[in-house]
């Protein structure tokens, strides 16, 4: 099988964790860009790119570059590719687009345009024409122009790859699976210790966290990808594929433990670790995180995603004191990550973090933080003649 280019989306902030993982995956030609990946491998890696790959939103196979700076341009470069090569008349198919010129205003005018295109060369070609599907296409297109540069690709992965597919039951405001996946490999989170996530909703960073550990799949348990409509399709390739990735999974000999004080949260994140096969590693129960402290002994490593008062209503500068207090005062030997997209609440913590790395949630800007709790007190940690890697003093940067 030959090699091909494809170019994986990500989250802004992810790019440097998404090369390391294609790196690890075996990809070729690997070259970091702005919320994007692009990379090169064969029809099976492609599989197993989008099987695998955590901080991944979409995986496109590019098939054709063009100048376009009107719509003349545009509806000739997309009919200079032969779409008989994708699909048949019969079959159908939807486009994506997005835009960043002054020569194309609106991103529906250019789907519209470049579905004309398709259809036409079919209808002069064969009298028959597909048709636009734009829920369950068997052909997903992507269009990105940038000033009069024209790229169209092909969407491997078609639905976002952070719907993994164990998640049914959500609440208020779930925390999106790339962006949690995301999130634990920046605070390198890697499954040699015990973890906790205090504020677990509807358990996506505790799942997440488990196959991390594991060395699961990401999207072991999603029910389907764009490609498994393509007309070069191998089930046979694509099981062989799974059985490969599923014997490197590893084994886990700590605690990954989930609290959430709302019982409806504890019952949908019951519900959703079930789905993905990961109950016999988490423990789910319900509790206030300031009622609680540190249960096991040895390092434990806590990732969360506390509310912002966006969508939920708290008293922001109480929540941030006690959120702050509680780490102080009852979770020590503990490195502490949150997001939060409120960064004044920040300044009730009461706490110096250690790193502030820039993130999106959605639209939102956010910033994940470390906090790292010693054993004792600071002061004891580094008077003792014994230094553990790492734990030199606290730096107050932000990337």
């Amino acid at each position: 099988m030959e090699n091909f280019k494809m170019v994986a989306k990500t989250f802004f902030g992810f790019e440097e964790i998404l090369v390391k993982e294609l790196q690890q995956l075996g990809a070729q030609d690997v070259e970091v860009g702005t919320r994007a990946v692009s990379f090169k491998g064969d029809k099976g890696f492609m599989y197993k790119a989008n099987l695998s790959l955590r901080t991944a939103l979409k995986i496109l196979k590019p098939i054709y570059y063009f100048r376009a700076t009107n719509d003349q341009n545009l509806y000739k470069g997309i009919q200079g590719i032969d779409w008989s090569k994708y699909m048949n008349a019969n079959q159908t198919f939807v486009i994506d687009t997005t835009i960043h010129s002054d020569n194309f205003k609106h991103s529906q005018f250019v789907s519209q345009k470049a579905k004309d295109a398709i259809v036409d060369q079919f209808r002069d070609k064969t009298g028959q024409r597909p048709s636009v599907d734009k829920d369950f296409p068997d052909l997903r297109i992507n269009i990105h122009i940038d000033r009069d540069q024209c790229s169209v690709a092909l969407d491997t992965s078609g639905a976002s790859l952070h719907h993994r597919g164990y998640r049914t039951a959500t609440n208020i405001a779930p925390i999106n699976e790339v962006l949690a996946a995301g999130m634990l490999l920046l605070s390198g989170w890697d499954g040699s210790s015990d973890f906790l996530d205090p504020m677990c909703g509807s358990g996506t960073i505790l799942a997440e966290a488990a196959m991390i550990a594991c060395n699961i799949p990401a999207n072991i348990n999603r029910k389907e990808f764009a490609f498994e409509k393509w007309n070069d399709w191998d089930n046979d390739l694509f099981d062989q594929i799974i059985d490969a990735l599923m014997k490197r999974t590893k084994e886990f000999h700590h605690n990954i433990i989930g609290y959430d004080k709302a019982p409806s949260a504890v019952q949908k994140a019951k519900d959703n670790i079930l789905n993905a096969n990961l109950d016999e590693y988490i423990t789910i129960s319900q509790a206030n995180f300031f009622d609680t402290k540190k249960e096991t002994a040895g390092p434990l490593h806590m990732v969360f995603n506390p509310p912002y008062g966006e969508r939920l209503d708290i008293e922001l500068e109480r929540f941030y004191r006690e959120l702050g207090d509680t780490l102080k005062n009852n979770y020590p030997n503990t490195n502490a990550w949150f997001i939060t997209g409120n960064l004044e609440a920040l300044k009730f913590v009461g706490l110096r973090p250690s790193r502030k790395i820039k993130l999106f949630n959605g639209s939102l800007e956010a910033r994940l933080v470390k906090y790292e709790m010693y054993e004792g007190s600071k002061r004891t940690k580094f008077a003792s003649p014994i230094r553990t890697e790492g734990s030199g003093q606290q730096q107050d940067s932000e990337e």
